[in-house]
């Protein structure tokens, strides 16, 4: 038996990154995946045909987890596919460096709206459909919550703020048999890091060289601790910080 059979699971910003390959494996490992998007359908939908054409479910379903109407689409519209839900992934996020002089409030407040409170709603949201009989719920934060980096002062301010809300929400949820952990990426090389300008540049090279493991880090790095912990191996972690940095955040 595969590891998430006939689980359901919607996984935020799916369709390119970090988020398209969550979804990829956790089809892989037998589960019924919701591809969420904004505004990268034709990515979305690409997403889709990639994990049906090799025999797994999988619908696409635009919503933008900033905006809380968006978040309740998505979830009615899981539930009109699949009448319930087992996953929860909260990757949908933004990250924008600029030097604190140069910082706006509607920047703080993209970010917040994105990073944070999409999570929360859409947290809110997953317990409802859980039911009585639990869930899982994984947050893809960073290791820049632990380390920030120069210029990323919101970002990082962002992504701590997930990781206190996985732990605060770890003690809340366990009674109702649901775990909730926050995965703590290092660099990775996605479509996002290629359009930054982060693969190729001098940043990349610094980040490569204080990894220990030599690389950067690929989707595939992060979509496989998500499904170990989306999988009953992980049946007795929760409110954990698991950082995936090849070495470069280790402690």
């Amino acid at each position: 038996m595969k590891k998430l059979e006939n689980k359901v699971a919607i996984v935020t910003g799916a369709s390119k990154g970090i988020g398209a390959s969550i979804a990829k494996h956790f089809a892989a490992a037998g589960a019924k995946v919701v591809v969420n998007y904004r505004s990268g359908k034709e990515d979305a939908d690409n997403v889709v045909k990639s994990i049906t054409g090799n025999g797994g479910v999988a619908i696409a379903v635009q919503g933008d987890v900033s905006d809380e109407a968006g978040i309740i689409r998505l979830f009615e519209e899981t539930k009109n596919a699949f009448g319930t839900l087992d996953i929860l992934v909260n990757n949908a996020g933004i990250y924008q460096f600029a030097p604190i002089e140069s910082v706006s409030a509607a920047s703080v407040h993209l970010h917040f709206n994105t990073n944070v409170l999409g999570s929360i709603l859409a947290t809110r949201e997953a317990v409802k459909l859980f039911g009585d009989k639990g869930g899982n719920i994984i947050n893809i934060s960073s290791g820049a919550s632990n380390t920030p980096l120069a210029t990323g002062s919101v970002y990082s301010a962002t992504k701590a703020a997930l990781d206190a809300v996985t732990i605060a929400l770890s003690k809340e949820l366990g009674a109702k048999n649901i775990r909730i952990n926050s995965i703590l990426p290092g660099g990775v090389e996605t479509e996002g890091t290629h359009s930054a300008g982060i693969v190729g540049s001098d940043l990349e090279t610094t980040m490569v060289a204080n990894t220990p493991l030599g690389r950067l880090g690929q989707p595939e790095d992060i979509a496989k601790v998500a499904v170990f912990l989306a999988s009953a191996d992980a049946a007795w972690i929760t409110g954990e910080k698991i950082t995936v940095s090849g070495g470069i955040y280790g402690l």
